[in-house]
C-alpha cells in the first residue's frame, strides 16, 4: 500500500468518520476502502485482506506500512502524535480530559441511541407500537445528551474553544446520525449552530456526502437481515440501551434467528 495512510473504513461508521475528518483536518493524504463483507458477521464473506490484518473485523483500521492500528480513539492519538503540526488535542491537561470525556459520551451512549435507531428504521427489527415506544425512548435520552453537551460547549464557537479540535471531530458524527433520524437539536440552539457550523468545514462536509451516499447503500437492509445474509453486532452499551428502552423482544428475536452476534473472542 506504499507510504500513504490507508484506512479501512464505512461511510456510514460514527467512528470511521471520526478518522477522516480527523486525516483531513490535519491535511494527511490517504486512500479508504469499505472492506466487501464489512458488519455482516459473516466471516467468509469478509474481504480476505481485510479479516488478516483485523483480529476484530470492525471498522475503521488505519494501515501505515506494518502497522495496523484500530479503535477510533487510538487511531487518532497516533494521528496527533505522528502528525504534531496541526493538533486536535488541546494543550493543556485539564482540556484535554475534557474532550476526552465528550468522546468517550459520545462513543458509547449516544452511539448506542444511535444504533439502535437504525435497528428499528433499518433493519426493520420492530414495527408499530413496540417501535414507537423505542422511537420515544430514543428522543427523550438524546434530548438528555443534547443537554449535555450544549453545557460543554457553553458560549464557545467549538467545543475546545476558539479553535475547531478534538472533541468537534469526535461529536459531530453522533449528533449528525441522530439528526439524519429526526432526532436533532432544536433550531437555533447553541448545539444546532455548532453542527451548522461544522458541516461549513470542508473537512466536515466532505464526511457528510459519503455518510448520505452511504445510507442511500443502505435500503436493502433489512431483506439482507431477513434473509440470514446480515448479523448485526451487539456489543457492551449497545445491548444495554436495547435492553433498558425495552427492546428485549428484538434480542430474543434476534438470538432465535441468529441474526446477531458480539464481540471477538468468539465463544465455543
Amino acid at each position: 500500500m506504499g507510504n500513504e495512510l490507508f484506512l479501512w473504513d464505512h461511510p456510514v461508521s460514527p467512528y470511521a468518520q471520526k478518522v477522516r475528518i480527523a486525516l483531513r483536518e490535519k491535511n494527511i493524504s490517504f486512500r479508504y476502502e469499505t472492506p466487501k463483507g464489512a458488519g455482516s458477521g459473516n466471516r467468509a464473506a469478509v474481504d480476505p485482506n481485510f479479516l488478516e490484518q483485523n483480529h476484530r473485523v470492525e471498522v475503521p483500521m488505519l494501515v501505515d506500512g506494518e502497522l495496523k492500528i484500530f479503535d477510533s480513539t487510538i487511531i487518532l492519538e497516533y494521528l496527533d502524535d505522528k502528525y504534531p503540526k496541526i493538533p486536535l488535542r488541546p494543550s493543556d491537561p485539564e482540556s484535554r480530559a475534557r474532550a476526552r470525556m465528550i468522546e468517550d459520551v459520545c462513543d458509547s451512549q449516544y452511539e448506542a441511541i444511535n444504533w439502535g435507531m437504525g435497528e428499528i428504521e433499518n433493519f426493520k427489527r420492530l414495527e408499530g407500537v413496540q417501535a414507537e415506544q423505542l422511537r420515544n425512548q430514543a428522543k427523550h435520552q438524546v434530548a438528555q445528551l443534547h443537554e449535555w453537551l450544549t453545557f460543554q460547549l457553553g458560549s464557545a464557537e467549538w467545543f475546545g474553544g476558539e479553535s475547531f479540535g478534538w472533541a468537534d471531530v469526535c461529536v459531530w458524527p453522533f449528533v449528525n446520525r441522530s439528526t439524519s433520524y429526526g432526532i436533532e437539536p432544536a433550531t437555533g440552539t447553541p448545539l444546532r449552530d455548532w453542527y451548522e457550523r461544522a458541516k461549513e468545514r470542508e473537512s466536515v462536509a466532505a464526511v457528510f456526502a459519503e455518510f448520505e451516499t452511504g445510507v442511500k447503500g443502505q435500503s436493502g437492509a433489512a431483506d439482507a437481515l431477513k434473509n440470514g445474509l446480515l448479523k448485526r453486532q451487539y456489543r457492551d452499551h449497545r445491548l444495554e440501551w436495547m435492553i433498558k428502552s425495552g427492546g428485549i423482544k428484538v434480542i430474543l428475536d434476534g438470538l432465535e434467528n441468529s441474526n446477531i452476534r458480539f464481540s471477538w473472542p468468539s465463544p465455543l
